[in-house]
């Protein structure tokens, strides 16, 4: 079932229109989890950090042992032409996605010599801005390098998060805040996580447990750049409840407002809203 509508795929070397069927019942990544993706998104006539999401699905294939079969460079004119058939004011979710067709004599092994790919665009309207979530604590955690392949955006990774959220979920929460291994918050569900004390921001250190993300990382250089303070640090449960306010970072919708966690109550700050701000200032100045 697709999350979007009016999708486009590109697929063996060409833009279809539709839902396209493009693995095989026996394909590597069908049976054994060989698949990896990333997201980017087309707003307003901009695809903000476009490039950095195509270098880093080669990048989470490799670790995979998937091998990438399209430069990044390549893929952004790829995306660009798909995204001909859309409005430019259309809010379109760009993912382009790698697979192993084949794999060694084990079978688990996946073969260098056939990699698939294909790219889906669909139309998936971004969050209002008075959107927000609370968050709910989970005993579910985010697993390290040594046992699960966390240096990559795979889709073998979420059935863990989905049982995180459906935990959540049933005691009336919309996300969780997810530890590591060490019971450090770690990031939420769906996103990474920001919080704001007495006019500085806090993120959770990268220790390998959790992707930084691309969006991330552009609010964290956006913030420095308005002269607010940003510290990549060890965080607790009661760090975040201590909080002034709390937001999650994520391709989907940019900045999401954090309202709750558990029993404390948050409200939507002025640093969150500048977040959102700065932003979409960024992106629209930088194409």
């Amino acid at each position: 079932m697709a999350t979007g509508t009016n999708i486009h795929t590109y697929f063996n070397g060409t833009w279809h229109k539709g839902d396209v069927p493009v693995i095989n019942a026996a394909d590597h990544g069908a049976w054994l989890g060989s698949g990896v993706f990333d997201g980017a998104r087309y707003v307003n006539g901009v695809a903000p950090d476009l490039l950095a999401h195509c270098q880093r699905v080669n990048r989470s294939a490799e670790a995979l042992m998937v091998t990438p079969t399209v430069s990044a460079e390549d893929m952004v004119q790829i995306v660009w032409d798909g995204l001909q058939a859309y409005p430019k004011d259309s809010a379109v979710y760009i993912r382009p996605m790698y697979w192993a067709i084949d794999g060694d004599l084990t079978a688990i092994v996946p073969l260098a010599d056939k990699t698939g790919f294909a790219i889906c665009l669909e139309e998936i309207p971004m969050a209002p801005q008075t959107a927000s979530v609370s968050l709910g604590k989970t005993q579910f955690r985010r697993p390290v390098l040594e046992s699960a392949v966390v240096n990559a955006k795979a889709g073998c990774l979420y059935p863990n998060n989905a049982r995180m959220l459906r935990e959540v979920r049933a005691r009336g929460f919309q996300n969780a805040l997810v530890t590591d291994a060490m019971g450090n918050v770690a990031e939420s569900a769906t996103a990474n996580v920001f919080m704001v004390k007495d006019g500085e921001v806090f993120t959770p250190i990268p220790n390998g447990t959790f992707l930084a993300g691309i969006t991330r990382s552009r609010h964290m250089t956006n913030l420095r750049a308005d002269g607010t303070p940003v510290h990549e640090t060890v965080l607790s449960f009661a760090d975040f409840e201590a909080a002034d306010e709390v937001f999650l970072s994520g391709n989907m919708n940019k900045v999401t407002p954090v309202v709750g966690f558990e029993d404390v109550s948050y409200q939507v700050g002025p640093i969150t809203r500048r977040v959102r701000e700065m932003y979409w200032d960024w992106a629209q100045s930088s194409q």
